[in-house]
C-alpha cells in the first residue's frame, strides 16, 4: 500500500487554510473572553453606580422637599 503523500502546493495551500481556520477559531474565542471577562462587568459596574447615584439624588431631592415644606409654614 502506497502512503498518501501531498503535492508541495496543495500541502502549503491545506495548510494555510488550516492555519487560517486554527486562527479565526482562536480569535473568536478571544473576543468572547474579552467580552465576558471585561466588557460584561464593566457595563454592569456602570449601571450599578449610576443607580446608586440616581438613589442618593432621590433621598437628596426627597429631604430638601421635606424641609422645605416644614419650615416653609
Amino acid at each position: 500500500m502506497r502512503p498518501i503523500t501531498l503535492a508541495t502546493g496543495t500541502g502549503r495551500a491545506y495548510l494555510r487554510s488550516m492555519a487560517r481556520t486554527v486562527l479565526s477559531v482562536l480569535g473568536v474565542l478571544l473576543a468572547l473572553y474579552v467580552v465576558f471577562v471585561f466588557i460584561i462587568p464593566a457595563v454592569f459596574g456602570i449601571v450599578k453606580l449610576l443607580l446608586i447615584i440616581a438613589v442618593v439624588a432621590l433621598v437628596a431631592i426627597a429631604a430638601v422637599t421635606l424641609v422645605g415644606r416644614i419650615s416653609g409654614r
